[in-house]
């Protein structure tokens, strides 16, 4: 059944009703009493919850993003050297699990052209919301400019894709379930994580990555996780807590 949208201001009903019809939401008068729903503001979009944790938000414009901007060391961090960002490199970049946009703004800040693919309506919303407020900050309107979101299953997408218009890396973040083995996350991602749910079909992914990709697919990895199955790592980098794998694209028949 369709995720439920609460939007109770008058002036955000219709906002709320684009939201709806662009991700398939369904627009409710009154909250759940229980589990999620998104909550639309007259500020943000949030995922809020009847209990447990506090809301879950996109924000390209303020927090960590803007720190991250500001001082998160440019093209010497991991996921700038992972993709390749180095001397004049302007690398074009697919995320192919956007989640909530956070590596993809990172690497359109530092000037990327980045398409940002999610097929969870829920995620996909937040991001839409948090590409919204960044247009309209001066800061963050131009990288929201090199910023595109498609909601779409990832695979599918990337098999209709034309030569012309194929990526120069595919960058793949995928989530699983929690082995225990893992820091424990705080308590509002991982109820981001149970709405939007595991990337449990990221192998297939992987190879549809491959087969598209024209310099590189990169993984973003738990710094002990185990490597995506069915394909050899052409390389990895390393980091405290995550690891970035590296696969060479497939070579043309």
């Amino acid at each position: 059944m369709p995720f439920p949208l609460y939007a109770p201001l008058p002036e955000t009903l219709e906002r709320a009703a684009e939201l709806a019809r662009r991700y398939g939401l369904e627009l409710v008068a009154t909250p759940p009493d229980t589990g999620y729903w998104l909550a639309l503001s007259a500020t943000r979009l949030e995922l809020a919850a009847a209990e447990g944790h506090g809301a879950v938000v996109a924000d390209f414009v303020e927090g960590a993003a803007r720190h991250r901007r500001e001082f998160g060391g440019g093209r010497g961090q991991p996921v700038a050297k992972a993709v390749g960002l180095k001397g004049g490199a302007m690398p074009t970049v697919v995320d192919a699990t956007a989640g909530l946009g956070r590596d993809a703004f990172v690497l359109a800040s530092l000037g990327c052209t980045v398409t940002l693919i999610e097929r969870s309506p829920v995620a996909a919303a937040l991001v839409d919301d948090a590409l919204l407020r960044a247009y309209s900050d001066a800061a963050t309107a131009p990288i929201a400019a090199r910023m595109t979101l498609v909601h779409a299953d990832a695979a599918v997408w990337l098999a209709t894709l034309a030569e012309a218009d194929r990526p120069d890396v595919v960058y793949l973040d995928p989530m699983f379930p929690d082995t225990g083995k893992s820091a424990a996350a705080k308590k509002d991602m991982k109820a981001f994580q149970s709405v939007i749910g595991d990337d449990l079909d990221a192998d297939k992914l992987l190879t549809a990555a491959i087969a598209v990709a024209k310099k590189r697919v990169v993984v973003k990895r738990p710094r002990l996780g185990a490597p995506l199955s069915g394909v050899l790592r052409t390389g990895e980098l390393p980091g405290k807590s995550t690891r970035f794998d590296l696969y060479a694209p497939k070579k043309p028949a």
